[in-house]
């Protein structure tokens, strides 16, 4: 288990660029300190075992899809948000591929939870816009981004087992939990209405608006559920495809909530502006206690300096990973791609490497630090979901374009790809 899981923060952390690519771009914090990021990241999530949460079973995964932290809950402790989301997806994401029965998954995010869940992209959506714009903790939406896309591109599943989770059948698809299932339970909260009213204390005005944004974040969770998939993606473009719709319903969620949530702000004095802003404190706080040297390591990962030996070791790791992940001469043999083929797929290649540098976790010396208010938040978080999207789309013209001239056959072999890399 203990190599299963090094071999799996490697590969989550495998984003150093090859030596042409990283040429032509140029990571923030240099193409080492952002790897360093992912792998101490990993190496720290690790202790969470989240691993062994993904094949538990019975009492286990019922708790979880009760959104309750099992080993939180009997201890009297509270629970663990990255427990909870580790606890909550690995079941539906790992049930579906080889019957779950190989937990191994390599598009597994640092914290334990997937960004893909069988054919549903971004599971916790509604939940991480919550946690990120109300408690001001951006963790879970820092993860997203080349190992997704990645993963879109080389699905894990074959495509009778991602039917599993839109179309059951027999007697092994009563374990596989629908797409509809995966995208309801998933949302464990909302807007905290109640606890915000106990904060604040608000007056009659004031509660009214504190309402009509718990009516917005409502509908902002319809319309990312709206966007949950009905069917099974059979290609990479319609995988691509439902990153871009989910990622526009999370766009248009925020659009609709930043009108209460700053009508609502704006009715509160100095006082309660503060005791709302605790909220985001309290989180902060109970993450760094619970790890409390993730942001002293988080820093030293995205300093490209800050230990030349240990960049040398890992570069010759990552360049080996790279090749794994992007094995072009093997893939161009296997498809039989002409000369103009090949270039095209160096292309789409190139393209989804280079998101390492736009959705990197790693912050940019030259970004000045936002305000800590809901407000600020909320902007943030919408640019870092259209940044996202921008990605995709770029990500997907470069696959249009790779598939153009491809005959079916060829196509078919390339769907093939991801199942037997994910083995």
């Amino acid at each position: 288990m203990g190599l299963a899981l090094a071999g799996a923060a490697l590969m989550i952390a495998a984003v150093l660029l090859p030596n042409k690519a990283e040429a032509q771009f140029g990571l923030r914090g240099g193409p080492l300190g952002v790897a360093r990021f992912a792998v101490g990241h990993v190496i720290g999530m690790s202790r969470l075992r989240h691993s062994r949460m993904a094949v538990r079973g019975g009492r286990y995964r019922s708790a979880a899809l009760r959104s309750q932290d099992p080993r939180g809950a009997e201890r009297g402790q509270p629970a663990n948000p990255y427990i909870l989301r580790a606890a909550l997806t690995a079941q539906a994401a790992l049930s579906g591929w080889h019957g779950g029965r190989r937990p191994q998954g390599w598009w597994r995010h640092p914290d334990g939870s997937y960004g893909w869940a069988g054919p549903v992209f971004w599971p916790f959506a509604h939940d991480d816009l919550t946690t990120a714009i109300i408690f001001g903790d951006t963790t879970s939406l820092s993860l997203y981004g080349y190992g997704d896309i990645y993963a879109a591109i080389f699905a894990p599943y074959a495509a009778t087992e991602l039917a599993a989770y839109t179309a059951p059948q027999g007697r092994r698809a009563r374990k596989v939990p629908s797409a509809e299932t995966v995208c309801d339970a998933s949302d464990t909260g909302g807007l905290p209405v109640d606890r915000i009213a106990a904060l604040v204390r608000p007056n009659e005005l004031q509660r009214a608006a504190l309402d009509e944004l718990g009516t917005a974040w409502v509908a902002a969770r319809d319309t990312i559920r709206a966007a949950c998939p009905t069917q099974a993606p059979a290609t990479a473009p319609e995988r691509l495809g439902l990153m871009r719709e989910r990622l526009a319903a999370m766009i248009k969620a925020t659009e609709g909530i930043a009108p209460p949530l700053a009508k609502f702000v704006d009715l509160l004095d100095d006082g309660q502006k503060a005791k709302l802003d605790s909220l985001a404190r309290d989180r902060r706080a109970a993450l760094a206690a619970g790890q409390p040297n993730k942001d002293a390591q988080a820093a030293a990962a995205c300093d490209a300096n800050s230990d030349p030996r240990y960049d040398e070791k890992l570069q010759r790791q990552y360049e080996q990973l790279v090749q794994q992940q992007w094995p072009a001469a093997e893939i161009a043999t296997t498809l039989r791609l002409d000369e103009v083929a090949r270039a095209r797929f160096e292309v789409l290649q190139d393209t989804t490497l280079r998101t390492m540098e736009t959705l990197s976790a790693c912050p940019s010396k030259s970004e000045p630090k936002a305000e800590p208010s809901p407000q600020a938040r909320v902007t943030a978080v919408k640019a870092r979901l259209e940044t996202m999207l921008q990605a995709v789309n770029g990500v997907g013209d470069a696959l249009d374009d790779f598939e153009a001239d491809l005959s079916d056959e060829q196509k078919a072999g390339f769907e093939t790809i991801g199942p037997k890399r994910g083995v």
